[in-house]
């Protein structure tokens, strides 16, 4: 086969820009996510030889070998685990096969990626930090299991392109060359390379190997010390979840969430527990601190490491864990399972029923007393998965109230930096108050500024501010807590003081007939014309039907190209409003009035505007308004 000379993927171009100029602070993550690379691809070799004894190839173990040749100035880290094919080495070292790859590129510029070298690995695109020590990087790999195939050469010096061409490879797996910068002759120094492997891979379960030259006394020679080249396993091996929890220290608690999670930031809680009894296993899992960027991309990987006595069966698990605790980081050993389980009867496993049902009661144990006894600690980790760990409201409905226990609001009636909860703003309910209420915004200030709630400050009710857009949905499947409803602001009827509904009915016999010709008028916008008990300075606003979705949720779902039902508003009149007094004089001196065609009109632009849309015909409405401004500087001025 010839050479072929290949071009990256314009993402990969930008990344490797990136990466080379901005990571310099932290270039000694190369060895670790070298070292991580040939762990997973070991992991995946030893998985498919439980069914295919080809995959061995007569070798006895596995194991990643470091080699440091100062005479070539090369760094090599290679492993036989299951190697690449040709299509497999362009695809994995050609582009970035991830959904939100431009997404994030952008954020990396954004946020500069030397404050965030963590992403690095999270997104999966550790190789390319090999290019930040040296100017070429030469991969040889051959797959396993398949027999008479030839070896593929990747080469590139990361000015845009790649050469790959087929090779002779006594031996499946991979080697990963790096020629090293002048600059970076250091990380060939063998104490270099074992303070990187005790740091970052101890806990590696395959043995990371290395040959060191070491001076011992020679066995003819009495006296004599003689130079010798013998082989040193670098890391400890020990599978960290399986010792005693009085044994592991924080740090190497630590280093192990970010061996696993390619994380820089300490974890922000350890969850470690055996299990015993219908189900033995054990579990070491971990709370991040920050939320991953790609977290709500569909390619996001979910769930802890399984292995099945201390064999690895697969990296991310997702039937061990629900959707909503999809952040969670870790290991889970089980005693119970089979080797050769397939992902297939993973689904239908009992085991794996049990051990989800285990690890997410543990979590969310983990959770509430986070927040009863570490509340700054658990509010941190709440502006990070706040938002995700809400799902679980709407996946698991036999936990919602568990879950809402969870959840943090600022309300009208706290200061902008303190929240609660659902519990205490039950506990502080005015006397005789039967619903929890709500409103949904942008922003805390975009909210409290907000005409629905007019009517609430000024009978003293307090009310939960969410900014999430996911919020209303969520309350929906809510529904509600400790037996008291949740009531959005902004949609059904409103009646906070039961005495003045015979007021309201002296209104609405006062205005019935103004009421009718405005629902007349707008008959093709709006479901309904009434008056409104949550108004009390602004004269009108549209409300959705109770059932109705939030016009924050409508809108979102709409930006998602979603089909959504045409859903009538509510125009609701305030009948203290100046307004209406005088519009209903005009209507009973002339009903038909050109005039108040034109108010009607502007008082439902207005409403639209009040709630976050455009008026229909903004130009009209823009002419309108000008002609009263116009009229009303005549008057003065005349």
């Amino acid at each position: 086969m010839t050479v072929q000379n290949l071009e990256f993927k314009t993402e990969v171009k930008q990344l490797l820009d990136l990466m080379i100029r901005s990571l310099y602070s932290h270039k000694e993550i190369f060895l670790r996510e070298l070292i991580s690379n040939a762990s997973d691809a070991i992991d995946r070799a030893q998985y498919e030889s439980l069914t295919d004894s080809d995959i061995m190839e007569n070798e006895s173990e596995w194991r990643i070998q470091i080699t440091a040749d100062k005479n070539a100035g090369t760094l090599t880290v290679s492993e036989n685990g299951i190697g690449m094919t040709k299509d497999e080495i362009i695809e994995a070292l050609g582009t970035i096969a991830h959904s939100g790859t431009k997404e994030f590129l952008a954020f990396l510029q954004s946020k500069e990626i030397k404050d965030n070298p963590e992403l690095i690995g999270q997104f999966g695109v550790g190789f390319y930090s090999s290019f930040m020590v040296a100017d070429k990087v030469t991969v040889l790999s051959r797959r396993a299991g398949l027999k008479g195939q030839k070896g593929i050469q990747w080469e590139s010096k990361a000015d845009g392109f790649f050469n790959v061409e087929e090779v002779d490879k006594e031996k499946k797996g991979t080697d990963v060359i790096l020629h090293l910068k002048e600059d970076e002759k250091k990380y060939l120094d063998e104490w270099e390379i074992r303070g990187i492997v005790k740091k970052y891979s101890d806990y590696i379960e395959h043995p990371i190997v290395m040959e060191v030259e070491r001076e011992k006394e020679s066995e003819i020679k009495k006296g004599e010390k003689v130079k010798i080249r013998e082989e040193e396993t670098l890391n400890s091996r020990k599978a960290i979840w399986l010792k005693d929890k009085s044994e592991i220290t924080e740090s190497e608690y630590n280093e192990f969430y970010k061996h696993i999670s390619h994380d820089f930031t300490d974890p922000s809680k350890i969850i470690h527990f055996k299990a015993e009894g219908t189900s033995e296993f054990t579990a070491l899992l971990f709370l991040p601190t920050k939320e991953p960027f790609n977290i709500y991309f569909k390619d996001f990987k979910i769930g802890p490491a399984l292995y099945v006595k201390r064999v690895q069966i697969m990296n991310h698990c997702e039937q061990l864990i629900p959707p909503y605790l999809r952040f969670i980081k870790g290991v889970v050993d089980s005693s119970d399972l089979p080797l050769n389980i397939s992902r297939e009867m993973l689904q239908t496993n009992r085991q794996v029923e049990i051990i989800n049902k285990n690890i997410t009661k543990k979590i969310l144990d983990t959770l509430s007393d986070m927040k009863k006894n570490e509340y700054d600690k658990y509010l941190e980790f709440y502006r990070e998965f706040g938002r995700i760990v809400k799902e679980g409201i709407h996946y698991d409905f036999s936990r919602k109230e568990k879950i809402a226990d969870l959840l943090l609001y600022q309300s009208l009636k706290k200061p902008s930096d303190t929240h609660i909860t659902l519990q205490e703003y039950v506990d502080s309910m005015k006397e005789k108050q039967e619903e929890i209420y709500y409103i949904t915004g942008a922003s805390r200030d975009e909210a409290i500024k907000s005409p629905y709630l007019e009517a609430f400050k000024e009978k003293g009710y307090d009310v939960l501010i969410m900014v999430d857009d996911i919020d209303d949905f969520i309350m929906g499947n809510l529904a509600e807590y400790k037996g008291k409803k949740l009531k959005s602001v902004i949609k059904g009827d409103i009646s906070l003081d039961k005495t003045e509904k015979a007021g309201k009915r002296e209104a609405e016999k006062k205005f019935r007939a103004l009421l009718e010709l405005i629902k007349h008028q707008l008959k093709e916008d709006v479901k309904d014309v009434r008056l409104s008990g949550r108004l009390k300075d602004t004269a009108c606003c549209l409300v959705a039907d109770e059932g109705a979705l939030d016009p924050n949720m409508e809108k979102l779902l709409k930006a998602m190209g979603q089909v959504i039902p045409e859903n009538k508003r509510i125009l609701e009149i305030n009948p203290t409003h100046p307004i209406f007094e005088a519009m209903n004089k005009v209507f009973e001196k002339e009903p038909k009035s050109i005039v108040l065609e034109e108010y009607i009109r502007l008082l439902y632009d207005q409403a639209l505007l009040l709630e976050g849309s455009k008026p229909k015909d903004p130009a009209a409405f823009a002419s309108a308004v000008t002609r009263l401004m116009l009229k009303d500087v005549e008057r003065k001025g005349g």
